[in-house]
């Protein structure tokens, strides 16, 4: 199958460091190449991949400073897949851009869908997809899907990523962790307080974005001060096997409805338990009592981490294995694209035959 993978161009593919969308793109990709099928991806110079590679811009649009209109180079990227399918290059297009391919692809003939891999529960997205009702779309999560009933769900498809990209190491669990991005809706400051409660150290290893600056001074860094407590910054995917399976648990106590939350299979594909507020997408990820604790507050947070010694680490590791892999992702994928294309055909077949 000839298949278009078009990303996001604020990060490349994958990113360097945080970036969960073209982390998911990129596995998806990989997989789909290895898999026998013919892909181009659509996205930065810099990025990395078995495909075809169709840039637009040479870099990602967060490390490229003289980029100040990042929607400028998004049209311009749409309007090439656009070109390309007049050429007919591909059977199938896949948009990770949020509504912005809408209206254009929904006025050609090529099968597409896009998945979402943001929050929907803005006001704003009402108008945005009951205007656009038809337009095939995919969830990461059932919870994602909530706000925007009207929209055209074609299934929901969890995230996955590669079976031997993050592994257990043999270590002795010591302290509780925080990976990914430093933020209000995160609750990092939520995590630091449950593990002082707990009396155990806590590892953050997470980035602060500009926007939450204020939250990170304010807020994280007096906590941070605490004996306890150690802040050790980004990291890479080469560091998180050690990093998450030296954890007791990972302590996800998010106060927003997260559609996904890559993090937690990431703890999982180590063997490391989860403790996650009960928002979002975390108990159709979390199996409670199994990888890890679905809570509702700090209180019940804390109570959970001394369950967490009664759960097995390899028994996590298998169910990573068996719901979460990109393979299983990819699979899900090639399902729904055949499915559209099937749809497709007559319509396809009835526009030739007028012309």
């Amino acid at each position: 199958m000839r298949i278009a993978q078009v990303a996001p161009l604020t990060e490349a593919v994958p990113p360097k460091l945080y970036g969960g969308t073209e982390r998911v793109v990129h596995w998806l990709t990989e997989e789909l190449v290895a898999l026998g099928n013919d892909v181009t991806l659509f996205a930065s110079g810099d990025s990395q991949t078995s495909a075809k590679l169709d840039a637009t811009w040479p870099k990602a649009l967060r490390l490229d400073g003289a980029v100040r209109d990042p929607n400028a180079l998004h049209m311009v990227m749409l309007e090439r897949v656009r070109r390309k399918c007049d050429d007919e290059e591909f059977d199938f297009l896949h948009f990770h851009l949020d509504y912005y391919p809408f209206s254009l692809f929904s006025r050609q003939p090529t099968p597409f869908l896009t998945t979402l891999h943001g929050r929907l529960d803005l006001p704003e997205h009402q108008p945005v997809f009951t205007t656009f009702s038809s337009i095939p779309v995919i969830s990461i999560s059932n919870a994602q899907r909530r706000p925007v009933p009207q929209a055209n769900w074609v299934r929901t498809i969890h995230h996955g990523l590669p079976e031997a990209l993050l592994t257990p190491r043999p270590v002795t669990p010591g302290y509780l962790a925080v990976l990914g991005r430093i933020a209000p809706e995160k609750g990092v400051d939520r995590a630091i307080k449950i593990a002082i409660r707990c009396g155990i150290p806590l590892k953050i290893a997470a980035k602060v974005d500009r926007a939450d600056q204020d939250y990170y001074d304010e807020i994280v860094r007096p906590l941070i001060d605490h004996p306890l407590v150690e802040y050790i910054g980004e990291i890479g995917d080469h560091e998180k096997s050690d990093f998450l399976s030296g954890a007791i648990g990972l302590l996800v106590p998010i106060d927003w409805p997260e559609p996904f939350g890559l993090v937690m299979i990431e703890a999982m594909a180590c063997g490391a338990p989860v403790i996650a507020y009960n928002r979002g997408s975390v108990a159709e990820i979390i199996e409670d009592g199994l990888t890890g604790f679905v809570v509702e507050d700090e209180t019940s947070a804390v109570s959970a981490v001394d369950r967490l010694s009664g759960l097995s680490r390899p028994a996590i590791r298998k169910q990573f294995e068996a719901r979460f892999t990109a393979r299983r992702m990819a699979l899900d994928y090639l399902a729904a694209y055949r499915s559209l294309m099937e749809a497709a055909e007559p319509r396809i077949k009835l526009v030739s035959s007028a012309e």
